[in-house]
């Protein structure tokens, strides 16, 4: 068997969380694509059940939709609890709904910076480990978590000092559980993205005059797109990265080298 075949994700069974739009539906897309059933997770049910179609409709793959809060411990059980009731197991997850606030801290309520930690550090958490959970029982998974390189550097010129925070967290989260895992077949690892030009932010009018600025700023002089996430998912959830766990791939153009 060739390392193309090796790479595929025939018979896996995979939850996305964030997966409505943006990297969570390309991600999801790709897991599909490579053979994977897929669960489309987002708290916009109606995004989720929309990209579920489309991507069964596109690939063949048996896909669910099902709508989680990743703050809620109950309904990231539950979710959990449905993915396994569906497919009969859980191979790899790829735990990624997040947001941001371009809030100056002086400026930032405590209300705001709990939002962030909640969803982007705690919803991580929540996730990866009810999911681990199941993947202990089996004894083998595969765990990916959406950190940034803004848990590497400190973005310019927004102020969004409570995701930089919160990415920081989910890379050093990351480490540890892959720590703790190590000896019982479940990995955890992270992709650090850099700037991505999904639809929300390529078509938010208030982001052009940032857009530009990183454009200026990068040293490939673009953003990156959701497709060229797309392989490093797709190994990390198979069974050719059976030695890597514990890893934060920064996939950024180069954006941190400076």
């Amino acid at each position: 068997m060739g390392i193309i075949e090796k790479m595929r994700l025939d018979g896996k069974a995979i939850y996305v969380t964030g997966a409505a739009s943006g990297i969570g539906k390309c991600a999801a897309m790709a897991f599909a694509e490579a053979g994977a059933d897929v669960a489309i997770v987002d708290i916009n049910i109606e995004g989720a059940e929309a990209v579920a179609k489309e991507i069964a409709d596109a690939t063949g793959s048996r896909t669910i939709a099902i709508q989680c809060d990743v703050t809620s411990q109950e309904q990231v059980e539950t979710m959990v609890a449905k993915v396994v009731e569906t497919y009969g197991k859980l191979d790899a997850c790829y735990n990624n709904a997040g947001i941001a606030l371009n809030v100056p801290a002086e400026e930032m309520t405590y209300e705001q910076w709990l939002k962030v930690i909640n969803i982007n550090l705690n919803g991580v958490f929540l996730c990866a480990t009810a999911a681990g959970r199941v993947m202990l029982k089996q004894g083998y998974g595969s765990i990916i978590n959406t950190a940034s390189m803004s848990g590497h550097i400190v973005n310019v010129p927004q102020p969004q000092c409570a995701y930089n925070a919160s990415k920081a967290g989910v890379i050093m989260l990351t480490k540890s559980l892959a720590i703790e895992w190590a000896k019982t077949g479940v990995r955890v690892n992270c992709i650090s993205p850099g700037y991505i030009g999904t639809d929300l932010i390529m078509n938010a009018p208030h982001l052009k005059p940032l857009i530009e600025q990183w454009n200026a700023m990068a040293p490939m002089g673009r953003l990156g797109k959701p497709e060229e996430l797309q392989s490093v998912l797709v190994y990390l959830a198979g069974d050719t990265s059976s030695f890597t766990t514990g890893s934060d791939i920064v996939v950024d153009g180069a954006f941190t080298c400076f």
